[in-house]
């Protein structure tokens, strides 16, 4: 792996595919679908399928493919979502408070922030984005929306830019708010776990399964769905028999996840969080 990150990794990986292979692309977005058909449309062996890759099992069963050689799933917002100025992921750009990754789904940012109570908006807050700050954030939330409807992202920004104390975090104070909100939006966390294992079942044996995650959330999610998969038992110490069902599906390659080399990060800041992990198949 020569880059993490963005669309521009999956193509660079896209043109070493030999031609005589079938190169499956899925995304829910359809602005990447046309963006991935430009760059690629010199390959007649490339295949896309707008959806949602927790649905992989169903996707390949549609269009017939039992089994797969390889699969690299990419995970979270794309470089070509933060820097899209209307599509409302950056706290660094004033626009509509959007936030889907597939713009025909119905839940956007702003319906989860002006419809959302202050409890289950600090919950989404301190779980999806591990933010401390996470109460006082949904309670100035709720506050200003009794006036005026939130519907700009520099409207929140505002509002998480007072409620955060700066000399108490590093970054930007609305960089952990937004990352939940935007997880909630997209459901990128609770499907995960069994994407990973339905990924791994569509595999051919010697198959390998290529995971990059951005955050502690993510990357959690895939460590334990790899455990699983290579059949360690995860029961509680004491328990008189196994009760968790591990199978023995494969092995783990990364004991340890794939980091960003200097020179990666250099070419590609958005890269430092990434992580690589890899499971194969028997």
């Amino acid at each position: 792996m020569e880059r993490f990150g963005g669309a521009g990794h999956s193509s660079q990986i896209a043109k070493r595919i030999s031609k005589k292979g079938l190169l499956l692309g899925i995304d829910r977005d359809e602005e990447a679908i046309c963006v991935a058909k430009e760059k690629l449309k010199e390959f007649p062996n490339v295949q896309f399928v707008q959806d949602n890759h927790d649905h992989i099992k169903q996707i390949l069963e549609e269009i017939a493919i039992p089994k797969v050689d390889g699969i690299l799933l990419d995970l979270g917002v794309s470089s070509y979502q933060i820097d899209e100025k209307t599509r409302g992921f950056s706290y660094m750009v004033d626009s509509q408070l959007d936030m889907r990754m597939d713009k025909q789904a119905k839940l956007t940012a702003k319906d989860v922030v002006n419809q959302y109570s202050e409890e289950h908006l600090a919950n989404i807050i301190y779980e999806y984005g591990e933010e401390r700050f996470s109460r006082k954030i949904a309670k100035n939330i709720c506050e200003y929306r009794k006036t005026k409807e939130i519907k700009t992202t520099f409207e929140l920004v505002h509002i998480i830019e007072k409620s955060v104390p700066r000399k108490k975090i590093e970054g930007h104070p609305a960089k952990r708010t937004f990352q939940a909100i935007r997880i909630e939006v997209n459901d990128e966390i609770k499907p995960l776990y069994n994407t990973i294992l339905d990924s791994i079942d569509a595999l051919k044996s010697q198959g390998r399964l290529c995971v990059i995650t951005f955050h502690s959330l993510e990357d959690r999610a895939v460590k334990n769905a790899f455990v699983k998969a290579e059949g360690r038992c995860i029961c509680p110490p004491g328990l008189p028999y196994c009760s968790c069902g591990c199978k023995h599906l494969g092995k783990i390659i990364t004991k340890k996840p794939i980091l960003p080399t200097k020179e990666e990060m250099e070419q590609n800041s958005r890269s430092r969080s990434a992580k690589l992990r890899i499971f194969e198949k028997i």
